[in-house]
This record gives structure tokens, sequence and C-alpha cells, in this order.
């Protein structure tokens, strides 16, 4: 039978870990430098996609990633501080990438629309201006997506992932595409259902910081991972075999509630959820901390099947990891 359901946890550990990169917040900044103390070492890259008869890219394509290339993000005007400037260069060529809410106004995550060229943006719109190569647009038609973005007490930018879509000179030329990163890590919640599982019911889904919010709660033995957007609300439980704790790279069969030699696994969403369930599951990262066993990061995928259904839900979990 199933149903709704009630959300509960067990033993979960106060002070839990917030996603949302406002941008401003401070302390958010330390989660992806403890997660990078264990060998998942922040992202700084630029890629980008041009259409034939784009003026800016010529209708390449390109991908450069530190160290190798240079890639350096700051905050140029003390005049306009939601401007965010990246600096991408090798041998070859330099980019500059613009990035700006509406004047006043600092970046946060969020899909920006309608974006001008950033110098010269007029009212609320947001600004974005990407030039390489010496070229540059003298007008600009876009829209940016800005997944992760955070300032120090400064102000400076200290993180950022985004992607954007430009058009040079008019809103129907050939479009330009990118994705910059500035010491970014991986933050991210996707799923996909066979027709018969009882929560996706054969729908997929990927969730990024533009458009939901994130949270983990508890320990290596009692981990609850949260994922909140695009009209769902998804949480998912891990728990280790009684008496153990979480570690990676082990296969646990699960089913819903932990015991004597089988872990535990609970995914719930759109109101539903599990009266018995049977699956696996395995950690690729885990950050802890020392004293109190609280996760501070981690990257998992689980598989579930709900009750004697054969439909299967599959996910992958990424919190700065």
């Amino acid at each position: 039978m199933r149903g709704t359901f009630t959300r509960w946890r067990r033993g979960a550990a106060s002070g839990a870990t917030a996603l949302l990169m406002l941008a401003g917040a401070v302390g958010l900044a330390a989660t992806p430098a403890a997660a990078a103390g264990v060998g998942t070492e922040p992202v700084s890259s630029y890629t980008f996609n041009s259409a034939p008869g784009d003026y800016i890219g010529q209708g390449g394509t390109g991908s450069y990633k530190a160290p190798r290339a240079n890639v350096v993000a700051e905050n140029p005007a003390a005049f306009d501080p939601g401007l965010i400037r990246v600096w991408v260069s090798d041998e070859d060529v330099t980019w500059t990438i613009e990035f700006a809410g509406a004047r006043g106004e600092l970046l946060k995550p969020g899909v920006y629309r309608n974006a001008e060229r950033t110098a010269f943006r007029t009212g609320r719109s947001p600004g974005l201006s990407v030039g390489g190569d010496g070229r540059g647009c003298n007008e600009v038609h876009g829209q940016f997506t800005v997944n992760q973005v955070a300032h120090d007490a400064e102000g400076t930018v200290t993180l950022l992932d985004a992607t954007f879509t430009q058009h040079c000179g008019s809103a129907d030329a050939p479009p330009l595409k990118g994705t910059v990163k500035y010491r970014a890590l991986p933050l991210s919640f996707a799923y996909d259902s066979d027709p018969g599982n009882w929560i996706g019911q054969g729908t997929k889904n990927t969730y990024t910081g533009s458009t939901s919010t994130f949270e983990v709660q508890g320990t290596d033995e009692d981990l609850t991972y949260e994922a909140s957007g695009k009209r769902a609300d998804w949480s998912v439980r891990l728990t280790p075999p009684e008496g153990e704790k979480l570690v990676t790279g082990r296969l646990y069969r699960a089913e819903r509630f932990s015991g004597d030699g089988i872990a535990g696994l609970d995914v719930t969403a759109f109101h539903r959820g599990c009266n018995l369930s049977t699956g696996e599951f395995t950690l690729t990262r885990l950050v802890t901390d020392d004293a109190t066993g609280e996760v501070k990061a981690f990257a998992a995928t689980f598989t579930q099947r709900c009750d004697d259904a054969e439909g299967a839900l599959r996910g992958t979990v990424r919190y700065f990891a």
C-alpha cells in the first residue's frame, strides 16, 4: 500500500550546513574548502560553444581550465558592486566574461533573463558581456544562470558557477553559449525513474543552485539530504548497518530501515514515500567533522525500489564533493 507520508528524522545533528550560496554570505565560502581537503579540488574553468555566424566565438568551441589556463575573478568597479568579471587567458587568447545584476544589486543564485551589455544596462536589466581575442559586442541580448556565488567580508567574489547565452548585435544573432566556474565544487541533485516507480513515476530531472536549495543534516551514522526546487521537495536518508558508520566506496544493500547487516535508504518526494523498499547506495565522497562526525560534504548514488514494484528510482547527489 502506498500513500502520503510524514517526514521524520532519527538522531539528526543540529547545526545543519545550509547550501544556499547567497551573495555576501561570508561563512558559506568555507564549505567548498573543507571538501577540497579530502581530494575534491575546486574547479576554475571556462568552456564555450559558438554557433556559425557568431562574431565573438567565430563558430568555434573552446575549453580552458586552471592551472593550465589562468582564470581570475574580480569585482572591478567599486561603484558597481554587483558586477563580476572573469579573466581567462592562455598562450593564445584572452577572454573576459562579465555578469551583473540590476544596478545596485549583488548577484545571487537564479536565472537572469533579458540581459543587456554590462556597462550600458538600463533600468532593472541584468548585465552580460563576453568578449575574446580582441572582439566584443556593441549591443548584447542574452541571459545567464548563476548556480553558486559567494563573496568575502570585503565583498570580493570567492566562488562562481554560471552559464550564459549571448547574442551579439541583435536578439536573433547566432548564439554564443558558455560555462564559467571559479573555485566551484559540484552541487546538484539528479534522478531518473522507471514508469512503474511510485516516487518518480517515470520522470527525471536535475536540480542546480539556480532553481533549488540543498541542505544536509546528520552524521556518518545517520545522514539526511534535502533538495527543494521546481515544485518538488526531495529527502534522501542514508544510514549504515546497525553499529557501523558510513564509509566511501562500499556498495550498501539497503531497505527502508537499517538493521543488523543492512543499511537504510529512504527517498521521498512529491508527498510520496515507500512503506517498504529495497535498494542500494554508494558514497563516493564523504567529508565529516573529525570530532562530531557531522557531515560537511558528500557525493552518493542510489537506487530504490518501492514495495514489490519492479520500477526503480535512481539518483545522484553532489553536495560540495
